[in-house]
């Protein structure tokens, strides 16, 4: 059998880096191709080479028995190549019509743009994949789970081979996932060929049929998922074993940090509350919409509060900004390291300096030697992988841009650290970094809160769950008590209620 997409000997260089060596890949009709790495090991660049984003100085890339040299992306989309990126190239503010047929608009004979036929097609297609929406609406009005699918449609629709998905998953729902991965069945069926690119271990082994890893930019090998271990996949990925993923439990619980007494924000939270101490980890789950987040932007002050009480430290508080927040020792990793927790246009040294300027500077004025010699040793602290100090952000591995942003408020000296999905599309080796660097906090008697949508992640990290739904508090969960399981977690996080004194 041909392969729908081939990668010879490929090879692609950056200033002072080999980002992909000698690579090779073949990708079958109808297959679900999984590619896995940490960050930083070429899949980036990679989709980019596949999607004529990049050319490689040496190698060759066949689709359909063909060698083509792509010059554009658009090339590569003529060939029959298209992904559907974590961060999806939608235009919120015009039509689902218009977002599927971007670019190749169905024209009447006059030279007019065709809307009767163009909707009635992006109708159907989006049909086809058991998404029923009127298509005419702006795009921007619907969530992800509907974009990405809006996405797969304009692949389909341009007649593509081989459909990349790049961290399909990272921003869905439980429900949203379980449609996708019906999609993706269905792509195969099809006999389109889907490269399904995840940090996600159990994705792989539910979808895919063969599995590519990487490491430090080089193949490292392609099998069959069948017969395929956990272990196996970590031990190739990360070049060693990863016995453990999640550090020991040995806590010594402190003092009260944060205490919330009945706090309601209108639309957002009703009547939480909870304790969170020094020395421990307090884990939040629950499904997405559960208030988790809100929960941990009225703590950093930007959700207003209605009624109830915030304490920290034992005292009744009003946390009025996040500048409020961060002067009382508060810390906040949000999940969109991109869009708020970095300046993706500036160096490693300046962001790490974003949260701890006024601390290490009192006049104002820093030279850049000392923050130089400040940054480089964050970075070795944190094992940040970078060209130096002086490399933008944004040009970082999403693993290494995290890192990046805890060492920011690492930097702050901060007491208490709310981590938003603080592992969200980053590899295992460098989860188990930023594992072992929240473990360390709470060593050095920090208090520690982790909102997480994966069970496990929650279950190895926390001392104490407390589990939301629609706003308010299902359950506080002990570590050691029998329902501290996915389960009685899961059915919580459902609806079903604990009592349970706090």
């Amino acid at each position: 059998m041909t392969p729908i997409v081939e990668l010879r000997g490929v090879t692609k260089k950056f200033p002072g880096v080999v980002a992909l060596r000698d690579m090779g890949m073949q990708i079958e009709p109808g297959e679900v191709h999984g590619l896995i790495g940490e960050n930083g090991a070429g899949k980036s660049t990679l989709i980019k080479v596949l999607t004529g984003v990049h050319r490689p100085e040496e190698g060759e890339i066949w689709v359909d028995g063909v060698e083509h040299r792509f010059t554009s992306a658009q090339h590569a989309q003529e060939a029959g190549i298209a992904c559907v990126y974590q961060e999806l190239n939608i235009v919120r503010q015009v039509s689902i019509t218009d977002n599927i047929f971007l670019g190749q608009p169905i024209r009447t004979k006059l030279g007019l743009l065709d809307y009767s036929s163009m909707n009635a097609k992006a109708a159907e297609t989006l049909a086809s994949m058991g998404i029923d929406v009127d298509v005419t609406r702006p795009a921007g009005v619907f969530g992800m789970g509907v974009l990405q699918m809006v996405e797969i449609a304009r692949a389909l629709l341009r007649r593509a081979k081989l459909i990349i998905m790049d961290e399909p998953t990272s921003s869905l729902g439980e429900t949203e996932v379980a449609h996708l991965n019906r999609v993706v069945h269905d792509l195969r069926e099809r006999g389109v060929a889907v490269l399904f690119v995840s940090h996600k271990l159990e994705e792989l082994f539910e979808l895919c049929d063969r599995v590519t890893v990487m490491r430090d930019g080089e193949h490292i090998f392609t099998e069959p998922m069948e017969g395929m271990t956990h272990d196996r996949l970590i031990r190739a990925m990360v070049g060693r074993s990863v016995d453990s993923q999640f550090p020991d439990h040995v806590r010594k619980q402190g003092e009260s940090a944060v205490r919330f007494e009945n706090v309601t924000s209108a639309g957002a939270l009703k009547n939480v509350s909870f304790d969170a101490h020094y020395g421990e980890i307090l884990g939040f789950a629950g499904l997405v919409g559960a208030g988790r987040t809100e929960t941990m932007r009225a703590i950093f002050g930007d959700l207003p509060v209605d009624s109830g009480t915030i304490h920290i430290n034992g005292q009744p508080v009003t946390i009025s900004s996040p500048q409020d927040a961060a002067r009382r020792g508060i810390a906040f990793v949000t999940e969109d390291r991109k869009g708020q927790g970095l300046v993706l246009n500036q160096s490693v040294a300046d962001n790490l300096m974003l949260a701890s300027f006024r601390r290490v500077a009192p006049h104002g004025w820093l030279s850049p030697g000392r923050a130089e010699e400040s940054a480089e040793r964050t970075v070795a602290q944190l094992r940040i992988k970078t060209p130096d100090v002086k490399t933008d952000a944004g040009k970082l591995s999403g693993g290494n841009q995290q890192k990046v942003v805890i060492g920011k408020w690492m930097n702050s000296d901060s007491d208490i650290y709310l981590f938003d999905e603080p592992t969200r599309g980053i590899d295992v080796g460098a989860k188990v970094e930023v594992y072992n660097i929240m473990s360390s906090l709470v060593a050095q008697g920090k208090c520690v809160i982790m909102v997480s949508s994966e069970l496990p992640e929650v279950l190895g990290m926390s001392d104490r769950v407390i589990v939301m739904r629609g706003g308010e508090v299902m359950a506080t969960i002990n570590r050691g008590d029998p329902d501290f399981n996915e389960d009685d977690i899961m059915k919580a996080a459902w609806g079903r209620k604990k009592e349970e004194a706090l």
